[in-house]
């Protein structure tokens, strides 16, 4: 435990790093939602918007790399998170000016990869930092962390004020809301944020790097010493399922909220942030529903909750953004709650149960490596295209060309895909029974 991370009040300590998760999540949800309507009203195919969010993954697959051969063996974690958020944020700030053509988008989505490049190592920082500098991780960190997700919400109440003040003319726009949309204040924001960030890590607690003197091991960075966990039928079928659960769960990320501002509902970076409330509500709820259903119809629940949620998407497109069912979209948004705690968080309790101690760590980060990377991955590449392919494109009397989605089937595809998934999953898991004891003591 590093002492000096301990010389001031522990007060001290908690605000500073409270502070930390805070532009942390501030930083990503500032811009990742928006960034799909954006795309959208600027005119890019939705091939090329599930490109754009297929950076994310591909940075995720990479970052354990990049953090194992540099972060994690030279240089204090706190230099490294803020070295990078600076030049992640400056990137950002740049990233608005290569968004002109439409027709090459590969420069903007070549931009915003570096960007998360830069980005997605310093989640695994900023925990490092702050498990460092805790003494008692398993009661302070909810407290801290839950700072994250309050950041993710208050970047997108931040964002949607400042569209809707900053921008009070349509221009070139069908719409207000779509020149609200096409707005690219919320890079600024994000960008902004993100330099504060990393000149706020260099007054983080001292945190050397973990691994120094250690040598690197390609297959710890990606988790693969976890592999040796698929010998057990219930972690292969468990690892099988979250892999393919997450390729639907992609749409929801790269075009929930293009379908959102579809539908007609206004201020949707406000809107998208009923998601990140309702998460902080069920995760209160989630120790008392763990008791009662254990590890196997947690994951089950939170499965449904992809099915529920896509199904209510496509009931409500009648393809005139009927306010009567507008609802049915804030009804899907608000069920992120239970598909990311449920399932996301049981799975790494799961996760964290099932292997040995020796090696948890390695099998929490192949756990990332097939969901939020290989999954997502697919999962944006896929629905990218689907959207494209469901879209036609018809000239009115006045020669303007307008884009015409059917998202009932759009939504239906995957919703229909998780279905399957989740009844495999019901039919072929069966939770160990140490693994479901434990987790209902806890």
């Amino acid at each position: 435990m590093n002492d000096s991370a301990h010389s001031g009040a522990p007060s001290m300590v908690g605000v500073r790093l409270s502070v930390l998760m805070f532009l942390q999540f501030f930083l990503w949800g500032a811009w990742f939602v928006t960034l799909g309507p954006y795309m959208n009203a600027r005119g890019f195919s939705a091939t090329s918007i599930g490109n754009a969010y297929t950076v994310a993954p591909i940075a995720a697959i990479l970052a354990p790399v990049l953090l194992g051969m540099i972060a994690d063996r030279f240089f204090p974690s706190q230099v490294v998170l803020g070295v990078l958020h600076i030049l992640g944020g400056a990137l950002l700030c740049l990233a608005p000016s290569l968004a002109g053509d439409v027709a090459n988008p590969w420069t903007f989505i070549g931009i915003l990869l570096a960007h998360m490049l830069c980005y997605m190592p310093t989640l695994g920082l900023s925990n490092t930092v702050a498990f460092h500098a805790m003494t008692n991780p398993e009661k302070q960190f909810p407290l801290i962390r839950v700072w994250g997700t309050i950041g993710w919400i208050v970047a997108g109440i931040l964002v949607g004020f400042l569209g809707e003040r900053l921008v009070t003319g349509q221009g070139a726009f069908a719409s207000l809301e779509s020149a609200r949309a096409a707005s690219a204040h919320f890079f600024y924001v994000a960008g902004a944020s993100g330099v504060l960030l990393g000149l706020f890590s260099f007054f983080l607690p001292d945190t050397p790097a973990p691994q120094k003197g250690k040598p690197f091991s390609l297959g710890s960075a990606l988790g693969l010493e976890a592999l040796a966990l698929l010998k057990d039928r219930s972690f292969l079928v468990f690892s099988i399922g979250s892999l393919l659960i997450c390729i639907p769960l992609a749409a929801y990320y790269s075009f929930a909220g293009v379908y959102a501002g579809a539908t007609g509902i206004e201020n949707v970076p406000f809107k998208m942030t009923f998601g990140q409330m309702s998460e902080i509500l069920f995760m209160l709820v989630m120790p008392f529903c763990f008791a009662r259903l254990g590890v196997k119809w947690m994951l089950a629940v939170g499965m449904l909750a992809w099915v529920v949620r896509y199904g209510l998407f496509a009931g409500a497109w009648d393809g005139a953004g009927s306010d009567h069912l507008k609802w049915m979209v804030l009804a899907g948004i608000i069920l992120h709650g239970i598909c990311y705690d449920f399932f996301f968080v049981t799975g790494q309790i799961y996760t964290e149960q099932s292997a040995p101690k020796q090696i948890r760590a390695q099998a929490q980060g192949f756990l990332v490596l097939i969901t939020q990377g290989v999954g997502m991955l697919i999962g944006n590449q896929v629905f990218g295209r689907l959207v494209d392919h469901y879209t036609t494109t018809t000239t009115g009397a006045d020669g303007v060309q307008t884009k015409v989605t059917n998202w009932q089937t759009v939504w239906f595809l995957p919703a229909g895909f998780a279905l399957v998934v989740l009844l495999v999953f019901v039919a072929v898991f069966r939770a160990p029974t140490k693994a479901a004891g434990e987790s209902n003591a806890a």
